[in-house]
């Protein structure tokens, strides 16, 4: 006797999203990211203000040299395997070497400096500049493009070949990558231009995140700004920034992405600026937005610029006083005689 199938009444069973194979699915989960904790965000800003200080202990050798603006990490290992670094008038021949800020590294001769503080600038990315050191295709990068004054920097995030936008640099790897985490909370926000007449309703479904070819793309925020006939202007908001995440996600929604500008990161702003200009970030300012204090003015610079500037006020007015008289002297001169003849 052959069994007979179970028939199975009520509701009828939901379809198995993995034997169909869709490519837009939402995530299985509910459960978000797990939330760093009150210590772990407290380490991370010891260890923050500490890299401000310079005070970052015993650290690998490589990073020390690239840090102080040398070359690259991959490019100081090289250099160490070639004999060209130094450590206490002895050649270093291998990387793996933990510098404490008491040695004496030199490099091709040259001693090395300590690294100055963390600093930031904001630059306007145009189109068709890449954002890396190196390109396999021998394309421009940005760091083709950058002023000569400014020192070796690297890009907190990136933005592909046809994105432009704001794009942050820092002379500090180690600020780069804090401030590309996503526990530190800054968003992205972006205008973009899109193909085609958009749904609100696949906007706002975003929100919850969606899935495409295996990859998880947290929640996203966007809106229509502007909608014509055959393309729209949405503002666009991540908090993660895969690669290429908004091409992907709107050309899944079938609406292709004519052009994308990054108008902020975290509570960083283009503002007017325009393209390939670069602007520092004042030290203050940064640290009030990394939560660390400001740095306290001398009791010198503020004792003497105060009668330096009471004496200018005075050294101003008496001289305004003085151009004044003067006129006054040269109208009485030059004034037509109204005697009678």
């Amino acid at each position: 006797m052959t069994d007979k199938p179970q028939q199975s009444y009520g509701k009828k069973p939901r379809p198995n999203n993995k034997s169909q194979g869709s490519k837009h699915k939402r995530p299985q989960s509910k459960r978000s990211r797990p939330q760093p904790s009150a210590a772990d965000k407290s380490a991370k800003q010891e260890a923050l203000a500490k890299l401000f200080e310079g005070n970052t202990g015993a650290e690998r050798i490589a990073k020390k040299i690239a840090r102080a603006g040398f070359c690259s990490r991959r490019d100081a290992e090289r250099w160490i395997e070639d004999g060209r670094v130094s450590v206490n008038g002895q050649v270093l021949l291998t990387p793996a070497y933990n510098a404490t800020p008491e040695d004496i590294i030199t490099v091709d001769g040259k001693t090395l400096e300590a690294a100055e503080a963390p600093r930031l600038w904001r630059y306007y990315k145009p189109r068709g500049l890449v954002v890396s050191h190196r390109d396999e295709k021998d394309r421009d990068t940005v760091f083709d493009h950058l002023p000569d004054h400014l020192p070796r920097v690297v890009s907190v995030g990136r933005l592909d070949l046809d994105s432009e936008g704001l794009l942050l640099l820092t002379n500090s790897g180690d600020l780069a990558r804090y401030l590309e985490l996503p526990d530190t909370g800054w968003t992205r926000k972006y205008r973009v231009r899109v193909r085609g007449r958009v749904e609100v309703e696949k906007l706002n479904a975003l929100s919850h995140g969606i899935i495409i070819d295996g990859v998880n793309y947290r929640g996203v925020e966007a809106q229509i700004d502007r909608q014509m006939d055959s393309n729209a202007w949405l503002t666009v908001v991540l908090r993660e920034g895969k690669n290429r995440e908004i091409r992907k996600i709107m050309e899944h929604l079938g609406y292709p992405v004519s052009r994308l500008i990054r108008v902020s990161f975290g509570p960083f702003k283009l503002n007017q600026m325009e393209e390939t200009d670069v602007e520092e970030v004042k030290t203050n300012i940064l640290r009030d937005q990394l939560g660390l204090p400001r740095l306290k003015e001398r009791p010198d610079a503020q004792t003497n610029n105060k009668p330096a500037a009471k004496g200018w006020a005075k050294a101003k007015t008496s001289s305004t006083a003085g151009k004044t008289k003067n006129a006054h002297h040269q109208r009485q001169k030059t004034r037509r005689p109204t005697g009678r003849s």
